[in-house]
Parts: C-alpha cells; sequence; structure tokens
C-alpha cells in the first residue's frame, strides 16, 4: 500500500515541479512579460486567501520532497530478492533467481518437457514454486506434472535446504510437430 500512496505522490510531484519549471523557462526566456508576473506577484501579496494557498502548497511540496529523500536513503527492499539464512558458520543468502533456475534444471530433466518458466514466491513457511511448461503431448499430463513437481521440490530442498511447501505446474501448451507426409502420385 505504502508503494502505491510513494507512486501517487511522485506522480503529482512530478506534475507541478513540471509546472513550475515551465513557468520558470517562460520567465527566463522572457515568454512571460513581466507586467504579468508582475501582476502576479502583487495579487499574491494583495490576497490573503491566494497568500495561504501557495504557503499550504509550499510547505506540501516540501513534505513531499522529504519523503523521497528519506524513502531515497532507505534499504527497504535488500531482503526482496533473496532468501536469508543463519547458520553456525554466518549467513546464507540465496537470490530467487537462483532458486528459479534450480527448479528450472530439476524440471527440464524430465523427458517430455519443452520450455519452461520458473517463477519463486518465498514466505515464512517456505517456498512456493509456479512452473509454466510446454510439453510433446506423447507423454500423460497428469504423471508427467507430478514427476516435475517431485524433482523440483526435492531438488529445492537437497540443494538450498529450504522447504518448499507448494510447486505448482501450468501446463500451457503442446508443442505442434510438423510431420509432413509426402504424397506420392
Amino acid at each position: 500500500m505504502i508503494r502505491v500512496v510513494d507512486k501517487l505522490l511522485l506522480f503529482l510531484y512530478s506534475i507541478v515541479i513540471g509546472v513550475i519549471s515551465v513557468v520558470m523557462i517562460g520567465v527566463g526566456f522572457h515568454w512571460i512579460s513581466r507586467d504579468i508576473a508582475g501582476d502576479f506577484i502583487m495579487e499574491l501579496y494583495a490576497e490573503d486567501a491566494f497568500s495561504i494557498a501557495v504557503g499550504i502548497i509550499g510547505v506540501v511540496l516540501f513534505l513531499i520532497s522529504l519523503r523521497f529523500f528519506i524513502v531515497s536513503l532507505m534499504r527497504g527492499s535488500v531482503n526482496a530478492h533473496s532468501i536469508d539464512q543463519r547458520t553456525e558458520f554466518g549467513d546464507i543468502r540465496i537470490s530467487i533467481e537462483t532458486i528459479e533456475n534450480l527448479s528450472l534444471k530439476a524440471a527440464s530433466k524430465q523427458k517430455g518437457v519443452k520450455d519452461l518458466r520458473a517463477r519463486v514466491r518465498a514466505s515464512d513457511a517456505g517456498l512456493e514454486i509456479v512452473l509454466r511448461a510446454v510439453v510433446d503431448g506423447e507423454t500423460a499430463i497428469p504423471s508427467l506434472t507430478e514427476e516435475i513437481q517431485r524433482a523440483v521440490k526435492t531438488h529445492i530442498e537437497d540443494i538450498t535446504g529450504i522447504p518448499v511447501i507448494n510447486v505448482a505446474v501450468f501446463v500451457a501448451n503442446v508443442i505442434q510437430t510438423n510431420t509432413f507426409k509426402s504424397r506420392v502420385e
């Protein structure tokens, strides 16, 4: 939720800064005449409501700038792309990409699988792995997917030591073989 709010704030902040920069360009290149700029400044100081509105907008922009400065200094997403484990010898960090590649390696060893993609999600209970596969259509899909699930779960747990709670296999398509029989007339 916070990321959505930050994206919305960044969008609004960009629009306001863009408008301010266009006004500054107009003043700098004399596209906005001195009279118009002077009238605007006189109105700013003459009308209390207008002065208060500009002051509030300035405070809001300053607070948004401060928020973006603090967010830029935080190291929030370092652990999002890896799994951390502590052993008696020290810390181990395994990237999600490594686990995806290990999953693909284990699944590709199964006969009948032609194209694979993997997505891994880490939770407190363990890993959830989703595989998207294209099969050859010559092997029974239920037994093939069960073998893929078993192989991936065993391989990941043996190699990484991280429990796998779910391996989902989505059979996306069947490879079309282009076998043309020659016809003799």
